[in-house]
């Protein structure tokens, strides 16, 4: 009925009542017992219980602007797609999507997950050569269609299983994010609770298991990459990565996705879990795609409830309910003497040091976020943690606040004879301040290549809800843990490199002849920008900017590379004719005209210089770009550039007569480098594409 009238609310009701008397012609009675619920405070309007020829009177009436059934809706739970701008009902290529398969480098999957179900697929696209390495306990499908094994040493870790199935749920989550089909009703526990759906979920997966539960080793990476290649994926994504940044003719991953680069398969990679710290980010490589994580528009909280009634708002994924009060204790007070811990130690609840008679049946403060493991028989934890912007399980209920409200807590206890405390089970809430890079995803600047912008995009990694293993638990078999579920919720650059692997083939699937290079450029430079605001790192936390599907499907421009232009690059870098032999795989080697290359001249998306502290540098940048949009058009450069960083464009105006017409501009970057990093952008806009290209000025030393 529109907006709210003016005046006193409680009026509203009885006008309600009114309408229904006269549709309904009978008494006020009649018209009360019908009436269900009345808006009034930021509109007008109510629920009924109509008939049809009722509602077709009040449908009628002046004052109403619709009358329309107590639909069923469904929360989106797997809400990432729908944040980055892809809804379920998204216009598909389905027949094309069915025939691209997804390679999973990671730690198996479960088969059995409805995220995997293969009703009403095909049989397998005729391309794909790959084998199924089923077991007794194993078995392929029209969706899984391929599943391999690697384990080189051939020594298993107790309790994996000897197959392609998931015991960690790691590989199931990434899998099901990529390209898990639609399911209703799932939740982890009722949170997160709607339709869990992945990005591209016509697509074929093949499963090549290559981490266990004591790591994942470069022999079997390598394996994994050498099968994938020949099996015939589309696309590999890969959400592993080492605890350091390595030379790239060191690095298993870079050259398995060198590889998988020259046979036109595009690596998308996690960028890691060390953030916020710089020169963090371990997937480096300039053919491969580095993906960071970020959050999205819905987040968990845990709230703590005191026996003095003040409410604490906490971060955790907590499935348990502590319906009553408990003693509270604080850790360092209650230190496990015994085994030789003090309270200097025992304050940070870690394994053992916490004195089992003093802390069971309580509520324990900690003063770090503890390792996960059960607090010697406690019934919950109340961390404290300024890193509060993601949301993690325990096995116990356990909750982290802030350090000013852990400090409340603190007092609290100090001040209270018996203090007690209850954690509550989790509840979602809306983020505004979403999509900004968690604090856990590891940053640049590139460590390797100075001059080359990592991470390259970021994509949601947050809270995501996705299918799991049941042969592990919601924590991971951390002892004590008893939920085993069918859908789990956790964070992690793990669980961005597949939104950006769906999203690669969501682009692929509209442009079947893109190379791995152009569809990582079309990612890149239609992502949306992000910024500085949230993550003080800029460029450094998000790359480019959060991933764009529907935009990357039509980027309009490209800019696009072969082998050669890598090859030319890491000659220019130094790279001897021996180390490109074991990246390339063949017989490379370098002419004098490359080992003149600059990285200033790869046909990157991005444009990044470094130099000293207090410096004014300048840089050349010469890229090529080709018409993968309209025909004929013409494109004008526009410049974004802050006090300190000069940019000219060489011409600034770019025409093209046919799709696939290639045009090249020089680009001169005058930067004032000072303590910070400074940043801006190039932009081509033809009236109807974007495609823009962050410019990065920092000192790297």
């Amino acid at each position: 009925m529109g907006d709210s009238p003016k005046g006193d609310l409680s009026t509203i009701s009885s006008m309600h009542t009114s309408i229904l008397q006269e549709a309904l012609g009978s008494s006020n009675r009649r018209a009360s017992e019908s009436l269900m619920y009345s808006y009034k405070r930021s509109f007008t309007g109510f629920v009924a219980k109509l008939t049809e020829e009722e509602k077709n009177r009040i449908t009628n009436m002046d004052a109403v602007v619709s009358v329309f059934p107590n639909g069923r809706k469904e929360l989106h739970t797997t809400r990432s797609w729908d944040f980055v701008g892809l809804p379920q009902q998204v216009t598909r290529r389905t027949s094309v999507e069915s025939d691209l398969i997804i390679g999973m480098l990671d730690t198996g999957i479960w088969p059995e997950s409805q995220s995997f179900n293969d009703q009403h697929f095909s049989a397998p696209p005729t391309k794909w050569k790959g084998t199924c390495q089923s077991s007794l306990n194993f078995t392929c499908n029209k969706k899984i269609i391929g599943a391999k094994y690697y384990r080189v040493n051939g020594e298993f870790p107790l309790g994996d299983f000897q197959s392609p199935r998931d015991t960690e749920g790691h590989g199931s989550h990434t899998a099901s994010i990529a390209a898990g089909r639609s399911v209703s009703n799932a939740s982890l526990y009722g949170l997160g609770s709607g339709i869990a759906r992945g990005g591209v979920p016509s697509a074929r997966i093949a499963v090549y298991k290559i981490c266990w539960s004591d790591s994942c080793y470069d022999a079997d990476i390598l394996a994994a990459f050498d099968d994938a290649i020949a099996d015939g994926v589309d696309i590999i994504s890969l959400s592993v990565g080492g605890s350091s940044p390595y030379q790239y003719f060191e690095d298993s991953i870079a050259i398995g996705a060198f590889h998988s680069m020259k046979n036109g398969i595009l690596t998308s990679n996690s960028a890691g879990n060390s953030g916020p710290d710089p020169q963090t980010v371990t997937n480096l490589s300039p053919w491969s795609l580095s993906v960071a994580a970020s959050t999205i528009d819905r987040r968990f909280v845990t709230d703590v409830q005191l026996g003095n009634g003040e409410v604490y708002e906490g971060v955790s994924i907590n499935t348990f309910d502590l319906e009553d009060q408990y003693p509270l204790v604080y850790g360092g007070d209650v230190p496990n003497t015994e085994a030789g811990y003090n309270g200097s130690e025992s304050r940070y609840c870690e394994e053992n040091s916490l004195d089992k008679s003093k802390v069971r049946g309580k509520i324990v403060l900690c003063d770090w976020t503890y390792n996960g493991t059960i607090i010697a028989g406690a019934v919950g934890a109340i961390m404290q943690d300024d890193f509060n912007d993601a949301a993690f399980s325990f096995p116990i209920s356990s909750t982290y606040l802030s350090t000013n409200d852990g400090t409340e807590v603190y007092n609290y206890l100090y001040k209270t004879r018996k203090p007690t405390g209850r954690i509550l089970k989790s509840s979602e809430k809306g983020s505004e301040s979403a999509p900004f890079v968690v604090s856990f995803s590891s940053r640049g600047p590139n460590a390797i290549t100075s001059d080359i912008l990592k991470p390259d995009l970021s994509a949601p990694g947050v809270d995501i809800l996705a299918a799991w293993s049941e042969g592990t638990t919601v924590t991971g078999n951390i002892h004590g843990d008893k939920r085993v579920v069918p859908f789990n919720i956790i964070s992690g650059t793990s669980m961005a490199c597949p939104h950006a692997t769906a999203a690669a083939l969501y682009v692929k699937s509209f442009n079947p002849t893109m190379s791995p290079t152009a569809i990582k450029s079309a990612l890149m430079t239609t992502a949306t920008p992000m910024s500085s605001s949230a993550n003080s790192e800029a460029e450094f936390a998000y790359g480019s900017g959060q991933i764009n599907p529907i935009k990357a499907a039509h980027p309009g421009l490209v800019y696009d590379m072969v082998e050669n232009d890598y090859v030319k690059f890491l000659c220019g870098q130094g790279y001897s004719t021996k180390n490109l032999r074991i990246i390339t795989g063949d017989k490379t080697s370098c002419s004098t005209s490359q080992t003149d290359a600059t990285v200033w001249d790869l046909n990157y998306p991005s444009f990044t210089i470094s130099s000293s502290k207090n410096s004014k540098i300048t840089r050349v940048f010469h890229r090529t770009v080709t018409n993968v949009g309209t025909p004929v058009s013409t494109y004008r450069a526009t410049i974004v550039a802050p006090q300190g960083l000069n940019v000219r464009v060489e011409p600034s105006l770019i025409t093209f007569r046919s799709t696939g017409q290639k045009q090249s501009f020089v680009v001169s970057i005058m930067a004032q480098i000072n303590d910070s990093m400074i940043s801006g952008s190039l932009v081509w806009d033809d009236g109807v594409h974007l495609v823009r290209s962050p410019i990065v000025a920092y000192a790297s030393t």
